[in-house]
C-alpha cells in the first residue's frame, strides 16, 4: 500500500540516515499513514554488509542494525504519544461538538471508553502489526483516556515484533528488500478494504437507526 511513495521514502532514508528513519516512523505512528514496511525494510537493507556499497555505490550510507531498530521503535513510540495526547486533550470536546457530522454521539464515546477499559490493551498491541490501522489507533486510545502507562507498555510490546521483523527481513534480503513490501502490500490493501467496508456499514446502520427512531416514522 502506498508503494508509489517508495522512491521518496528510500531517498530520505539513504540521504538522512537515522534522522530520516526517525521522522518517517514518527509520522507513521501519528495518524499519517507512512508505510513503515518500506521505511524499516529499506533501513534494514542498509544495515547489510554489502547493500550500501553495491547498490547505492556509497558504503558511507550503511547503517547499524541495532541503530535502525532502536530509532524505529523510539520514533514510533514518540509518534504514538503525540497522537494519544491529541486525543486525550482535544479529542472528546471535538467529538462532542463535531461528532454528529459523522453520526457519532457522546454516549457512543462513553461506550468506546468502557471498551478500551476492558480490551484497550489488546487493541493497542495487535493494531501495531496491522498496516494502516497502526497509524490511527493511538488517537481513540487517547480519546477513551486509556491509562497512559498501560498504553505505553502495550504500544511498545506491539512495536517491537513489527519493527524488528521488518528490519531483519530487509537486512536478510539486501537488494531484494522490497519483497517485504510486496508481501505486506496486498495484506494492507485487504485490511484497508475491510476497514472502509466496516465504516460504510456502520454509517448506513446508524442512519437507518436514526430514521427508524425519528418522530412520525413507521415501525
Amino acid at each position: 500500500m502506498l508503494a508509489f511513495l517508495a522512491p521518496f521514502l528510500t531517498d530520505l532514508v539513504s540521504n538522512y540516515g537515522y534522522v530520516g528513519i526517525f521522522v518517517l516512523m514518527l509520522l507513521g505512528s501519528a495518524c499519517i499513514p507512512v508505510p513503515s514496511e518500506i521505511v524499516m525494510a529499506f533501513a534494514g537493507a542498509l544495515a547489510s554488509s554489502t547493500f550500501a556499497e553495491q547498490v547505492l555505490g556509497d558504503p558511507g550510507k550503511g547503517l547499524s542494525l541495532v541503530g535502525v531498530i532502536a530509532v524505529g521503535v523510539a520514533a514510533s513510540l514518540v509518534g504514538s504519544w503525540l497522537a494519544y495526547w491529541i486525543g486525550y486533550s482535544g479529542g472528546r470536546p471535538l467529538i462532542d461538538r463535531w461528532g454528529r457530522l459523522v453520526l457519532l454521539r457522546p454516549h457512543e464515546v462513553d461506550r468506546a471508553h468502557d471498551w478500551f477499559e476492558r480490551h484497550g490493551q489488546a487493541a493497542v498491541f495487535f493494531s501495531r502489526m496491522i498496516p494502516l490501522v497502526r497509524a490511527f489507533i493511538s488517537l481513540p486510545a487517547g480519546v477513551a483516556r486509556m491509562d497512559f502507562a498501560r498504553f505505553t507498555i502495550y504500544t511498545t510490546l506491539g512495536l517491537l515484533p513489527w519493527t524488528i521483523g521488518l528490519a531483519l527481513a530487509g537486512r536478510a534480503l539486501g537488494d531484494r528488500w522490497n519483497d517485504v513490501e510486496r508481501f505486506v502490500g496486498p495484506v494492507s490493501i485487504a485490511l484497508g478494504v475491510l476497514l472502509v467496508a466496516g465504516i460504510a456499514w456502520w454509517i448506513v446502520r446508524r442512519r437507518r437507526a436514526r430514521i427508524g427512531s425519528a418522530p412520525g416514522s413507521s415501525s
